[in-house]
């Protein structure tokens, strides 16, 4: 297709909100060449989504399948942020439900591209016998993925790797020397993924298929940062890797009553000495582990703000439990908030000097964007290989952890807080980060990645 003609684009994001945000903020940056996007989601997921820029209404339009009702799913249920952990099958099952509708809209409005996530197996075959263009967006980095393997092994459950020692070693698919791996605890998750689970497919097996299917990945990824990884891609799936860059995030004006609350609290603290504290929309430690997080930030000494959210699929009625007289004790020096939290606008506040994340990649790249050491409390999927690449360059520390069960003590909290904030012993951790903020932060990079996808697209 010339690329002076319009395209129309198609994103079909998986149910979680730390993958719609990415896809969405995909689609403005689309939209902006003045492309038609049809964002495709559940009616609460497109009801939920941030408001589109006033420019660009004409260009996307939100597109509303109804999640079919599966046993077992919450009838509110449509995203991650919705359900329990243990009810993440009966939501993939429901999400396997939308192919008819899909179909149906895929047939009607014959876009020339449609740019899909990890998890609708079913849908490749159903854009190429439309004859509709496929990209694979892969929202993590391009680690992840090259960890899993090659496609026989993600598709025919042919990994050599069955038990979790094999996964605390770097693929033997690695040639080149990294200390990325998983811990004991966290590699049972990723042997659970490449078993059969309750939606009736592994894991692996649906991105193993979602890449077969493609013409493309397209990583959240780029050249500057770790680049063998990338090209380490490209040898596994004989495909196209056209990094997108890292999007970095664009800090937006907030005039809400809550920023005001929380931007007058930190304007009250010294520069560069708040810990920002926040463990992402999925993540819920056990009441024992939040605990030891409370108590761990207390022993610190160190100021701090906790975004401290509800677990997913919590419901209404459940409220955060803090030790006993916690917020008396810690009154003035932290700050627990219990709703959403603005996290750019808290992250680019100039008393957050550091950041204690789960390491989602979002939350990664926006730490380092804006110079901020990086405290690692990895839980899930691609957390702890993310953690183990803060500690590997320097630009923070991994939380010592049990290596059996992946529990930390208040001790491992403090110490870590204190080790990274420290004026003589944290100075490493600011130089290096500091470096890295000129990758990570680097818009006009980060933008020409976008314009080299999109001309991709155009040409293709």
């Amino acid at each position: 297709m010339a690329s002076s003609s319009k395209l129309h684009v198609v994103m079909f994001p998986w149910l979680a909100f730390g993958h719609i945000i990415p896809f969405f903020e995909l689609s403005k940056f689309i939209a902006q060449k003045g492309h038609k996007i049809s964002f495709v989601s559940t009616p609460r997921n497109i009801d939920r989504l941030p408001k589109i820029p006033s420019h660009l209404v004409s260009y996307i339009s939100l597109v509303k399948i109804p999640l079919p009702k599966v046993e077992g799913l919450h009838e509110s249920a449509e995203a991650t942020m919705d359900i329990r952990n243990e009810d993440m099958d009966h939501l993939k099952k429901a999400f396997d439900g939308m192919e008819t509708e899909l179909a149906r809209f895929l047939e009607e409005s014959r876009p020339d591209w449609i740019i899909y996530d990890f998890a609708p197996h079913w849908l490749p075959p159903v854009a190429a016998r439309l004859g509709i263009s496929r990209a694979f967006f892969l929202i993590f980095n391009a680690w992840i993925l090259a960890f899993f393997g090659p496609l026989e092994i993600l598709i025919n459950d042919k990994d050599e790797r069955t038990g979790v020692e094999d996964f605390m070693i770097p693929p033997k698919w690695v040639k080149f020397e990294t200390k990325m791996a998983y811990r004991r605890y966290e590699a049972n998750w990723i042997v659970g993924a490449t078993h059969k689970n309750d939606s009736g497919f592994s894991d692996s097996y649906r991105v193993g298929k979602v890449i077969e299917g493609s013409e493309v990945i397209i990583p959240r990824y780029c050249n500057e940062f770790e680049p063998e990884w990338l090209k380490l891609l490209e040898e596994l799936y004989h495909r196209p890797v056209v990094p997108l860059g890292l999007m970095p995030p664009q800090v937006g004006e907030d005039e809400s009553q809550s920023w005001v609350s929380i931007k007058t609290w930190l304007d009250n603290q010294n520069k560069r000495t708040v810990v920002y504290v926040a463990l992402g929309s999925e993540v819920t430690p056990s009441q024992d582990q939040l605990n030891e997080l409370a108590l761990g930030l207390e022993l610190s000494g160190v100021p701090f703000f906790w975004a401290l959210r509800k677990p997913s699929g919590s419901g209404e009625s459940y409220s955060v439990v803090l030790p006993d007289g916690f917020e008396e004790r810690i009154q003035g020096r932290g700050m627990v908030w219990k709703s959403w939290a603005p996290q750019l606008k808290i992250l680019s506040h100039d008393s957050v000097g550091a950041f204690l994340t789960h390491c989602g990649w979002s939350s990664f790249i926006e730490g380092l964007a804006f110079g901020l050491p990086l405290i690692a409390l990895p839980f899930l999927v691609d957390q702890g290989l993310n953690a183990r690449v803060i500690a590997d360059r320097h630009v923070g520390i991994e939380i010592p952890k049990n290596d059996e069960d992946g529990t930390y003590t208040k001790n491992s909290v403090s110490n870590s807080i204190k080790l990274v904030t420290d004026e003589n012993e944290g100075k490493i951790f600011r130089e290096k980060t500091k470096e890295m903020s000129e990758i990570f932060g680097d818009k006009k990079l980060h933008n020409r990645y976008i314009q080299n996808f999109i001309q991709f697209l155009e040409s293709n």
